[in-house]
């Protein structure tokens, strides 16, 4: 096992079936979560970069089975803000230090194309990174967001098992979430993905190709966090995914994509209320801190025991300040992009 860690942490390669050893196995965690850590260190300093996170409606088309904002849920009041509202936020994340700006929203059509392109060229002007994470787009759409100022979209395989992906999420295609992607790619973002770890139905096996994939694809960040039941899904009495096991994902990814963004989930602490700490000291380099103001950060509910959503964004950036520099690491003043 020592010498499967040793070879993902020299050559960032694995077969398959390595890293199906590494996921099962229970004896050599700190060692792997340790060369994960040496990794990041050599590659990525002990800088960490801090994206402020505005989650901008809970509105959202798709019924994905685990997403507490799917179509379908009634138990969830919706919320949409205004695109000055949205610029207002981004403007307070930049007084508050954030280099870059996260906009997240369920898919919601109310956000037309001259809507979306108003908000970012107004973000932009902010002298900010301007993330995207707002689900499927046609490709014409992803170029107006780009040349409108989007530096990063993030997109979420979740999956790569294809029946699995189509059974979690009813009325989507594999198929057009790949060309996502590709599209993604090609017109120069950088591009995020990831998965959840743990979803009922999984197995190790199809964690391992999640892991083969983003490294196929040359991700620029992966977002991985443990599957959380929200009983207002039809997943709400699975089980939910383990922490240790989103580690070691998290771990091996950074092993094989040694120069890429990693975050420490929001998801990661409220299974461990030290979850992001550990996440950064296991190869993580990248904290989103929640800048959505009053009500809305209760209301944007993927998962229930959502940390933080009585805290004041101010609250947030202090917080997650001490905690970073009290690990021995500080906080980034750059923009944080894949290749600086």
């Amino acid at each position: 096992m020592l010498d499967i860690i040793n070879k993902a942490a020299a050559t960032h390669e694995l077969a398959r079936e390595e890293i199906v050893r590494l996921l099962r196995d229970t004896d050599f965690m700190p060692e792997l979560l340790a060369a994960a850590d040496r990794v990041r260190k050599h590659y990525k300093g002990d800088e960490v970069h801090l994206r402020g996170l505005i989650e901008f409606s809970n509105r959202c088309k798709q019924n994905c089975l685990y997403c507490g904002l799917r179509r379908d849920n009634q138990n969830i009041e919706r919320y949409r803000l205004e695109p000055d509202e949205i610029i207002e936020l981004a403007r307070k994340a930049k007084d508050y230090g954030y280099k870059t700006v996260v906009l997240q929203s369920g898919e919601d059509d109310y956000y037309t194309v001259d809507r979306m392109c108003y908000i970012i060229r107004k973000i932009k002007e902010l002298d900010v990174a301007i993330t995207i994470s707002a689900g499927e787009k046609n490709q014409a759409e992803y170029r107006a967001y780009k040349e409108a100022g989007a530096d990063r979209y993030l997109l979420r395989i979740e999956t790569t098992d294809e029946q699995l992906y189509h059974r979690l999420d009813p009325g989507m295609s594999f198929a057009n979430r790949i060309r996502c992607l590709q599209d993604l790619k090609s017109l120069g973002y950088e591009v995020g993905t990831g998965c959840m770890v743990g979803l009922p139905g999984q197995t190790v096996e199809s964690l391992a190709e999640d892991i083969l994939f983003f490294k196929q694809i040359d991700a620029d960040m992966i977002g991985i966090g443990p599957f959380i039941p929200n009983q207002d899904t039809p997943l709400g009495e699975a089980r939910g995914g383990a922490f240790e096991l989103s580690l070691k994902v998290m771990a091996i990814t950074r092993l094989l994509l040694p120069d890429i963004n990693i975050p420490a989930t929001t998801a990661m602490e409220s299974l461990h209320p030290n979850g992001r700490m550990i996440a950064l000291q296991s190869g993580a380099n990248v904290v989103m801190p929640n800048v959505t103001e009053g009500e809305y950060r209760r209301l944007y509910a993927l998962y229930p025991g959502k940390i933080c959503i009585n805290d004041t964004p101010g609250h947030c950036r202090a917080c997650i300040t001490g905690k970073i520099q009290a690990i021995g690491r500080k906080v980034s003043g750059s923009y944080g992009f894949r290749h600086n």
